[in-house]
């Protein structure tokens, strides 16, 4: 067992937003096998893509506010930061900023989600501290 220390800047840009920015930070590609944690960065008026996993996935709102949509269902659930969001397997899912501010938020399916690094190479190992 190792301690790593990853930084955002590192992860490679997952294709899965319009309007803003998501890193995959602990992943396949860093050594992880049961966990997955990204870093959304929406932008006002922007969205993740649809997506849906074989796993749940489970998400921090870190700052901002906004919506996480169940597309599934047809309906929309208000965010705020300090909120949790889970999200069980197959549901189909975005999430959006609501307000002036960007939507951040952490976290990803649970295992990991093989398709959405398909291609990604991993960050060399001396990145990880910088």
């Amino acid at each position: 067992m190792k301690v790593r220390v990853l930084r955002v800047a590192h992860g490679p840009a997952l294709p899965l937003a319009d309007g803003g920015e998501v890193r995959a930070v602990v992943w396949p590609g860093v050594g992880a096998r049961h966990r997955s944690m990204h870093h959304l960065a929406l932008h006002p008026g922007g969205a993740t893509r649809p997506q849906a996993h074989p796993s749940e996935a489970v998400y921090y709102v870190v700052r901002g506010e906004g919506r996480v949509d169940d597309l599934d269902a047809g309906t929309s659930h208000r965010l705020r930061a300090g909120a949790f969001v889970l999200i069980s397997p197959g549901t189909r899912y975005r999430f959006a900023p609501a307000g002036p501010d960007d939507l951040v938020c952490v976290g990803g399916p649970c295992p990991p989600d093989a398709a959405l690094y398909a291609g990604l190479a991993a960050p060399a190992p001396e990145e990880d501290a910088r």
